[in-house]
This record gives C-alpha cells, structure tokens and sequence, in this order.
C-alpha cells in the first residue's frame, strides 16, 4: 500500500486537503495529514480547523512514497516558507518520488526549480512562479511524477488522476462510478 503525506500549512484551501485525502482513503491509500505548524491543529483559509495526525518534524520521510501539497491562500506561501518540506520536496524529486500540488501550492515546486521544462498548471495568477515550467490551462497536469491541478473545483479530479497513475486507469474509473462522479 502507498504511503501519502498531505502536508498542511495554516491557510491551505480546505476543499482541497479534505477531497484529496477522502479519495485517497477510498482509494485504500495510507494517507497521513501532516502539520507545518507547532501544533496538530491546523487552520484553513476560511477558519476550518483540521487535526493532523503528525507534527512536520516528527516524520519518517523516506517512509512515504508522495507528497500532497494542497493550495490555498496564505496556505501555499506558508508551505514555500517551511525550509524543511522543501528539503524533504528535492529529496523526493532526486529519488523520482511522486509530488502532487494544486491551486496556489504549485509555486514550491516552481521555486525550487523542480518545473524546469515539465508541464504544470495552477490557479490563474500563479503561472509566473511555475518557473521553467511549460504553463498550461488544464485542469490537471501530469508530468514524470509530478501533479499539478487548477484549484479547488478540481481537487476531486486531481486526487483521482493521482489514483489512475498509481493505482492505474481502471481502478480509479471504478472509485471515480461508486462516487457517482462522471
């Protein structure tokens, strides 16, 4: 079973941490919600608080094999901040480790230069921090093992293209039919 790390930072988009992870546990993915903060309460753009189940630095890294960074607003900025997560972001990367960022979040990976020449999207307004990155207007994006999506309309389809490429194309149709998602 995949381990997945959604890494949370006060201000993430709260559609779209909640999405991911609940598609990702249908999914049968171990899924672990982890703080940037001091705390394991972490609070969203619009005031919903979300327990995590690990603080940032009491985490096993190599232990998981992605990493989910959802978006929002200071959520993405606070994530780009943390010197941790972005050293544990190359690790993964230079390990050819999957990474997954929507909405805002996309700038970390921009900003640290892991876009160069990969196809990306984020939410309109953010394609000049995907630097090197060839922007796009999809929805979602995959490249190597990188997936970027538009924002939180479209955290249910991001969370199912992470299903289709690690799980494959028919195990994430059928989870997409029993969620009565077309």
């Amino acid at each position: 079973m995949k381990k997945i790390a959604v890494i949370l930072a006060d201000g993430f988009e709260e559609i779209e941490a909640i999405s991911i992870i609940d598609v990702l546990r249908r999914a049968e993915f171990d899924v672990t919600i982890i703080s940037t903060t001091e705390k394991v309460e972490v609070t969203g753009s619009h005031n919903i608080i979300i327990l995590a189940d690990k603080l940032f630095e009491d985490v096993s890294y190599e232990l998981f094999d992605m990493l989910i960074l959802p978006g929002g607003m200071p959520g993405a900025r606070n994530l780009n901040e943390h010197a941790g997560l972005r050293k544990q972001i190359l690790n993964f990367f230079e390990q050819n480790k999957w990474l997954g960022a929507i909405c805002a979040a996309p700038l970390v990976f921009g900003n640290l230069g892991i876009l160069k020449n990969k196809k990306a999207t984020c939410y309109p307004g953010y394609e000049s921090q995907l630097h090197g990155a060839v922007v796009t207007a999809e929805e979602t994006e995959v490249s190597g093992k990188i997936i970027t999506g538009k924002g939180a309309g479209v955290a249910i389809q991001f969370a199912l293209k992470i299903v289709e490429k690690t799980k494959g194309e028919q195990f994430a149709t059928e989870l997409a039919r029993k969620m009565i998602i077309s």
